[in-house]
This record gives C-alpha cells, sequence and structure tokens, in this order.
C-alpha cells in the first residue's frame, strides 16, 4: 500500500502491534513516535497521509495536540484516534478537530484496515480531481488561445472585407481597376 503512516503510542506493545499489523497487511511506509511530542517533531518535518494516535498520553501533548499539528501542517493528513477511553465526549472533540475517526483499545484491526482503505480510497480521488483539475487548466489555456487566434485573424479578414468594399464602392476608378484592387485586397 502507498500510504505514509505514523503510529503515535506512548505504550511500546500497542505501537509495535499496530506496526506489525501493518507492515504484515502491506503497508511499508510506517513510522512510530512514543509520544505526543516526538510526533509532533515528526510531523513538522516530514508529511504523513494517515496517523492513528493513542488519545490519551503524558509528557504534555495528548492525542488532540497531535491532531492540530497534523491539521496545521496538511489538512490532507487522515488523523485515526485510538482510545481505551471511549466516551461520546473524546470522539466528538476529535472529530470537531478534524480526525477521520477512531477506535476503541483494544483494537480490531480488521476495522482499521476498513478506515485506512477508506482514507487510501480519498487520497486517490483527490489525485484524480488534481489531475482532471490540470487538464482542464489546460484545455482552458488552448481554448483561451485559439479562441484569441480566431478573433485576430477574423479581425484581419474584416479589415480586408472593408478594404475590398471600399475599393469597390469607389467612383473615380473603372471597374476592372476596382475588382482588381479589391481581389489584391482580398488574397493573403
Amino acid at each position: 500500500m502507498t500510504l505514509r503512516i505514523l503510529v503515535v503510542d506512548d505504550d511500546p506493545v500497542t505501537r509495535e502491534l499496530v506496526v506489525k499489523k501493518l507492515t504484515q497487511a502491506g503497508y511499508e511506509e510506517t513510522k512510530t513516535a512514543e509520544n505526543g511530542k516526538m510526533a509532533v517533531d515528526l510531523i513538522k518535518n516530514d508529511y504523513y497521509d494517515v496517523i492513528i494516535t493513542d488519545l490519551m498520553m503524558p509528557g504534555g501533548v495528548n492525542g488532540i495536540g497531535v491532531l492540530e499539528a497534523a491539521r496545521e501542517k496538511s489538512s490532507r493528513t487522515g488523523v485515526i484516534v485510538m482510545t481505551a477511553f471511549a466516551s461520546v465526549e473524546n470522539a466528538v472533540e476529535a472529530m470537531k478537530k478534524g480526525a477521520v475517526d477512531y477506535l476503541q483499545k483494544p483494537l480490531n484491526f480488521d476495522e482499521l484496515f476498513i478506515k485506512l482503505t477508506k482514507i487510501n480510497d480519498m487520497k486517490k480521488l483527490a489525485e484524480e480531481a488534481c489531475e482532471v483539475r490540470e487538464a482542464m487548466d489546460v484545455t482552458e489555456r488552448n481554448a483561451s488561445q485559439t479562441i484569441q487566434d480566431l478573433e485576430m485573424a477574423v479581425s484581419m479578414l474584416q479589415d480586408k472585407v472593408n478594404a475590398a468594399s471600399e475599393m469597390l464602392s469607389r467612383t473615380d476608378l473603372d471597374e476592372k481597376t476596382r475588382i482588381d484592387i479589391a481581389l489584391k485586397a482580398l488574397l493573403p
């Protein structure tokens, strides 16, 4: 899988278990942080598609702090909050601050993989939308240039038609001379 994942948990057993399960499932670009401060430092220096973070961690930066740092760095990062204290209030607070979802500990890895697949699908859709937007921009620029070129060509042709028309309406020259001059004005 092509997701870059950061796993943040102060419990080394949980952290290593999550990484092991992710690696077994094919998620190879996985880093870890043992606390919120370390996670914030990693987030500042690198981009992650997904951050899986424990909600309650000691050391001054909890899961909400990690979530806020991730949101500040990039709105494209999906943050999944893990909590052993699965309360509606904690989940609601995390979701209000931009978490894409939350998981209750002990983790259900099938549920985690479903959430990661959803995030990966959304990432692909966003990339495809960006490619479509870029293609539309190129098409719009090309169409704009073509319209501008056509307007110039029409203007030049209109000038030639006006010159020929003026020549044909002159009375001081004979008919053959007027026609010859008018035709020369129309030809490239």
